[in-house]
Formats: structure tokens, sequence, C-alpha cells
């Protein structure tokens, strides 16, 4: 017995029934054909050829699948388009050899390069000359991509090849609830040939931040840095944030390994593109600006008496200095007032 006629004969069973199918799987193409068969149904042919430059036969076309599928709005969906049966590539494999070749002897040299250089050599070995796109497909269907990676030599003399590393990206667009999300970055200070760093983290969403001075960006630190911001939380978000960082070997090995160990997701920045941290790189710039460049000669003298003056800063800057971005609260304020829920997202630490 079939599901769908199990309850046949109860009153109202068949109305809903028929809005149950105009939801099922649904695209927004289908539902606006759908609108515009509805048009057509109330005002005609000549309206709706001209409020939606849609043909009769295209309209007869939806209606009769639309009367085909009993009203399921789904069958509008547009089909695929891939065709049934591919093509076999038919360059010749000598081609493909020297188009290898050339990649090795110019490393990862682009499509329209190759295009150009293989002219006179296709010419004078009597050989069909591929187009720009042939090439640029030969190259994507190759197993390495015919890719070559350049060589390092370690400090024992041995060759390391260079490997591309898979690594999660922020997603575009991303958008994540207060405290749950902290884009980590590292300032570097220099005085008389001596380098010292100041780690910064800030919710992008409540602009709360903080910051901590440490003597280098070896993650034996950064990694410290991160745990005392995880001890920081509460037990109810400690599992559901993220970290967002560069690229920068401090949030590498034991920063990556802790975050691993905690089961939180690291996202990466591209390379060479700031503006994906941007909320952290405005804080950089504020926190030196207002602190850092008054305090310098204490970074290089007394890191933890720095810390305590940069502590006493953040909290000023978390609770009492106005944030134009934030309407002019400070970052607690808003939070508080615009997400009461994260009353309780902070430990509650009493002082002694």
């Amino acid at each position: 017995m079939q599901a769908d006629y199990m309850f046949n004969g109860i009153k109202g069973y068949a109305q809903l029934k028929r809005f149950s199918y105009i939801f099922e799987m649904c695209t927004t193409e289908a539902n606006q054909r759908y609108k515009i068969l509805q048009f057509y149904e109330r005002y005609g042919l000549e309206a709706t050829k001209d409020a939606f430059e849609v043909s009769r036969r295209t309209l007869y076309r939806w209606k009769a699948k639309l009367k085909e599928n009993q009203g399921n709005i789904s069958s509008l969906n547009s089909k695929s388009t891939k065709p049934k049966n591919n093509r076999t590539p038919t360059t010749p494999k000598t081609i493909i050899d020297e188009i290898k070749k050339l990649r090795e002897k110019y490393p990862n040299i682009g499509k329209a390069k190759l295009h150009v250089m293989l002219q006179l050599w296709c010419k004078e070995n009597n050989l069909p000359f591929p187009s720009e796109s042939t090439i640029g497909r030969i190259i994507a269907r190759d197993k390495d991509k015919m890719r070559i990676f350049p060589y390092r030599i370690n400090y024992q003399g041995k060759v390391k090849s260079k490997k591309r590393e898979v690594k999660t990206r922020k997603p575009k667009g991303l958008k994540t609830k207060p405290l749950h999300m902290w884009a980590v970055d590292t300032i570097q200070r220099t005085s008389m040939g001596i380098k010292r760093y100041i780690m910064t983290m800030i919710d992008p969403s409540s602009r709360i931040a903080y910051a901590v001075a440490i003597p280098t960006k070896n993650t034996h630190y950064t990694s410290k840095v991160l745990a005392a911001l995880i001890d920081g939380l509460s037990y109810d978000i400690k599992n559901k944030y993220a970290i967002l960082s560069d690229n920068g070997s401090e949030f590498k090995k034991d920063f990556d390994a802790l975050l691993q160990e905690k089961q939180l997701t690291h996202y990466w920045t591209y390379p060479r593109s700031p503006k994906m941290n941007a909320h952290n790189e405005r804080f950089n710039r504020t926190l030196q600006e207002q602190f850092v460049d008054y305090y310098d000669d204490l970074l290089f003298t007394d890191i933890d008496e720095f810390n305590k003056e940069m502590a006493n800063w953040l909290v000023d800057y978390n609770t009492k200095i106005p944030h134009h971005s934030l309407f002019m609260k400070s970052p607690v304020q808003y939070l508080l007032e615009n997400n009461p829920q994260c009353h309780m997202l902070w430990t509650n630490t009493l002082s002694s």
C-alpha cells in the first residue's frame, strides 16, 4: 500500500498534500516559474509575455510538466545540462609531454604563455596546435596539475621538498555569534636589535579584545596565550567557537595542536589578504597608537610590568571607551545590551 493514499478521504488532506508538494525540493527558479504560471492563469497570455518576456511555447511546457507531476512545483526545476556522452580528449601524448617539459623548465608557467611558446614547436613537428583553453584543460586533468614545488635545504644539509598545505580558509561572508570567533594576530616591536611581540585577540562581533606581550613568537608562548583565552571562556561555548589567524609560523605547531586537541576550528586567511582579518588589524593600530607607543621602553625592560599596565588599559578599552562601530558604546556595554544571554558566557572570577 502506498503511503500517499493512507489518509485519502480525510477532510482537508487533499489541500494539505497539494501545499506539501509546493514546498518540496523547490529552487528559487522553480518558485519563480510557478508564480509566472499563476500570473498567466489570471491575466492571460499577452500580459504574461509582456511582463516576463516568456514565450507561449515555454509557458505550455511548464504547464504540462506541472500537470504531469500532479502540481509538484519541484518539477519546474531546471534539468542538468551536462552532456550524456562526454568527449574523450584526443590531444597527442607528445604535446602533453612537451607542456609538462615546459612547466618543469619554467615552473608553473601559465597557459597563455604556453600557447605562444608551443606555436613554433607544433609547426616544426607537424602537430595540431592546441588552443589556450585546451592547454588549460590538459594541465587541469594532470594528476599533479603539472605543478612544481621548490626545494629547500635544512640545517643538516638535506633537501626537503616544500609541500603544499591544505588549510581551512575563512568562508566568505561568515557571521558568528558574540564570543564565538576570535581573530588573532601579533605585533612586532624592535629596539636596539631586540624584538618583542604582542599577541592580540578580538571578537569581531562585540569588539571585545585582549592582548599579551611575549618575548618571542615561538608557538610555545602563543599556545599559552590561547590556553588562557580558552580557560577564560565559560563551559557553554568552550567547544563552539573558532580561531581566525594569518599563515604566520606563530600559529602553527603547538598553537594549532592545542586547537586540534580542544576540537576547535582554525580558520586561516589567504596569503597576502589582511582584509580577511580586518578587525584585528584595526585593533592592532589602536593598541599601538593609544598604549604601546607610550610604554615602548617598558616592553623591552620589564615585560611583566608592561603586561600589567596593558591589562589596565584593556579593561578601560572593553568597559569604558566608546567605539564608533558600536554606536558610541563600549564593547561590554554593547554586548550586554544586544545579547542578554552573554551575561553567562564569561567566567565569573572573584578577586581574592
